[in-house]
This record gives C-alpha cells, structure tokens and sequence, in this order.
C-alpha cells in the first residue's frame, strides 16, 4: 500500500494498560532464510510501511512464510498482545461482504 500518506492513514491497537508488556525471546533461522526475510523488511522500509524503533515496548518474532514463487512473506504473529487487546463487542463477521458491496460505488 505504498500510495497511502502516513498522515492520513495510521494504525493504532488499544490496549490494557494493566497488562504487562512482553518481549517475546529472539528466535534464530537459517542463513538462506535470514537474506530472505532481510531482502523483504528492507523493502518495507524503503516504502515506509515499516519503522525502524529503537526500544520497542512490545516484541514479536518474525513468522516467514514461503511462497510458491519462491518469495517470503513476512508475518509477524502477536498473540500476547492479541491477549490484551479488548474484545470487540460488535464484529463484523461478513465484513468481505460489505467491502465488495461497496467496491462498484464512487462514494
């Protein structure tokens, strides 16, 4: 989503205050793997998807998935933080559905 503006478009995730905060231990891949997944956060960087923090408050590991091309997708699994995120009262199960609904409309 390299066209957005970081000023426009920002994501914030509520949290418990109370919670602690949690920096999962550094796991360790392959060399192959480690290019691969270098190759792609510096892509994201490059475009400003990511940000480069100094002292992070929370921590969670890369997860690579490989692709049938050959290419890596990077993912980051947070479940301690998914554990101290509220709950949303109000989910929006069929929100695909709304979305394409929506696709055909100027506004």
């Amino acid at each position: 989503m390299t066209g957005l503006s970081t000023s426009i478009v920002a994501h914030k995730l509520p949290t418990n205050p109370m919670c602690p905060l949690i920096k999962q231990k550094l796991r360790k891949f392959k060399p192959d793997m480690s290019l691969k997944i270098k190759d792609e956060v510096t892509k994201q960087i490059k475009a400003n998807i990511l940000q480069v923090v100094e002292y992070p408050t929370w921590l969670a590991n890369i997860v690579p998935v490989s692709k049938k091309d050959g290419k890596v997708r990077v993912c980051v699994d947070y479940p301690d933080l998914n554990s101290t995120s509220p709950k949303d009262d109000f989910s929006l199960p069929n929100i695909h559905i709304l979305i394409d609904n929506c696709a055909k409309h100027e506004l």
